[in-house]
């Protein structure tokens, strides 16, 4: 028996996870980190963590499960999407890494829109609209505001093909997570010369971009020593993790859809062709299934949003739960259960980071509005709870227009370990939710990965269909759908009422 590993390059901490190439999880590791936020509104993180972190999980991983590392048949690698690496020509990191909840480029957007011709030509060349969260807009913004760090850059990689660069000596990536760099043909699935040349950005900037199954390196003697694997252990080029979580979720055909509600929130839908929004407002995407597509929305602070609440408003509850031995989030989901769908009228804008899908506003900001005396801490965490799941919906409509088929909503992330929760979403979306067997996400989805590229399954289809299965449905409650939907109306007209406020309100933190 050969294992796979899988590894997940996120935001705020590192996944390792071993399996069996049948698909059976054996161990996982997880090691925290900070992210960084030198100036309001910057996300930045040291790449080194990311290793160090990577290090330490795979070992532990291979130290649970007592196998030798010549066991590990490939490996898998998926990451938070966007961000920026910038390293000279000796392979050293210049500056911290650029994340993607970064909205400090706001101008540079702007500017690559002017260069493209326009939003709609921009979108005609990559699919996508400029948003201040991808890839392009952040070296515009160094090599505008940072000229003596650009002059040294020789590569610009994404954070999962750092660690890549680290396991392998390679410098590559996958079209999945390249789709959010706003550098790629994402119809043809390859680098956009044309918006290259007219950002000036040599392709030699660029590492060389492959379908999420190949295999793009093997591990190198120093990386195989450090992990306690292999030497020459296939990496594949494994993918964003919104594409890599959605193959671990079994979103790999038409009609199933996933709504992932972690540091930020992802509503995912398969496509067989590239289904494009023409207002730019959800994404368009290359999947880590080799020739297929995906339609994407993103809220930038959805399980993000209560993580606030815990850390800067929730020390009973983060008291009470270390004396009980048990997660925080629970005690909180508990407590949101005392209020009444609705709040009585309180509103949470979930906007806490700016926002994506549908509004790309990076100026955009977090608010209750509605308070009054009648309210306490159960209206307010749940309202934030409620708030989330419109957000989440915003994207759902969108998907109904473009008539992409909504069969099973699967759910993962956090969102989905609370019961509460995974009822607010049903009656909000007024559809039944499902969770899966398989709550690993991208990890899992990097394994399978490795698996279809060195073998182990004939294709991503295979992999996911002897791997997943729905374990349980939650039904909505028609009773809640009048109120919610009386909710959503509010939610979304105080977007629009607030939009120039918001502006303003940004000027003053500066």
């Amino acid at each position: 028996m050969a294992y796979l590993i899988g590894i997940d390059i996120g935001t705020s901490s590192t996944k390792a996870l071993l399996c069996t190439d049948e698909g059976r999880v054996v161990a996982s590791a997880v090691l925290e980190y900070g992210v960084d936020n030198p100036q309001p509104l910057w996300s930045e993180q040291d790449p080194e963590r990311w290793w160090a972190a990577t290090v330490d999980t795979v070992k532990a991983v291979m130290d649970y499960a007592k196998i030798p590392g010549t066991e590990i048949g490939g490996i898998g690698l998926t990451g938070q999407m966007h961000g920026a690496v910038f390293m000279d020509a000796d392979n050293n990191v210049l500056r911290p890494a650029i994340l993607w909840n970064d909205q400090r480029t706001a101008t540079e957007c702007v500017e690559i829109t002017e260069k493209a011709g326009g939003r709609d030509k921009l979108i005609g060349m990559v699919s996508n609209p400029a948003l201040t969260g991808f890839t392009a807009p952040k070296i515009l913004w160094v090599r505008k505001n940072e000229p003596e760090i650009y002059a040294r850059v020789r590569k610009v990689l994404l954070p999962k093909d750092y660690i890549r660069f680290r396991m392998t000596g390679q410098f590559a990536t996958d079209v999945s997570d390249a789709s959010g760099t706003l550098l790629l043909d994402v119809k043809n699935r390859r680098w956009s010369d044309e918006m290259l040349q007219k950002l000036e950005i040599d392709r030699s900037l660029l590492p060389d971009c492959f379908e999420s199954t190949v295999v793009s390196g093997k591990v190198t003697e120093e990386a195989a020593a450090e992990m306690g694997i292999a030497v020459g252990v296939p990496v594949v080029g494994g993918g964003g993790d919104q594409a890599a979580g959605a193959v671990g979720n079994g979103i790999v055909r038409p009609g199933v859809i996933s709504a992932t509600l972690g540091t930020s929130g992802v509503v995912f839908a398969f496509a067989d062709t590239p289904a494009i929004d023409p207002q730019g407002r959800a994404h368009t995407f290359c999947h880590a299934a080799p020739g297929k597509w995906h339609v994407m929305g993103v809220m930038l602070s959805a399980g993000g949003s209560l993580q606030w609440f815990r850390n800067n408003l929730g020390e009973m509850e983060r008291e009470q739960a270390s004396r009980m031995k048990i997660d925080a989030y629970e005690i909180l989901c508990e407590e949101a259960e005392d209020a009444d769908p609705g709040c009585e009228g309180l509103v949470f804008l979930p906007y806490l980071t700016g926002e994506r899908t549908p509004h790309a506003n990076p100026n955009a900001r977090g608010a209750w509005i509605g308070l009054t005396t009648r309210h306490g801490r159960a209206h307010m965490i749940r309202s934030i709870m409620e708030g989330v799941t419109f957000g989440m919906k915003d994207s759902l409509q969108i998907m109904r227009e473009l008539g992409i088929p909504i069969g099973d909503i699967r759910c993962s992330g956090g969102g989905a370990r609370s019961e509460f929760w995974l009822s607010v979403q049903a009656d909000v979306y007024e559809s039944p939710v499902c969770t899966i067997n398989a709550t690993d996400g991208p990890a899992f989805g990097a394994a399978l990965l490795a698996g279809v590229g060195t073998g182990a399954w004939s294709s991503v289809e295979e992999a996911c269909d002897s791997t997943i299965n729905v374990i349980s449905r939650t039904e909505p409650n028609e009773a809640n759908y009048e109120i919610y939907r009386k909710s959503y109306a509010m939610f979304r007209k105080l977007y629009n009422s607030l939009r120039e406020d918001f502006d303003i309100i940004t000027s003053l933190a500066k």
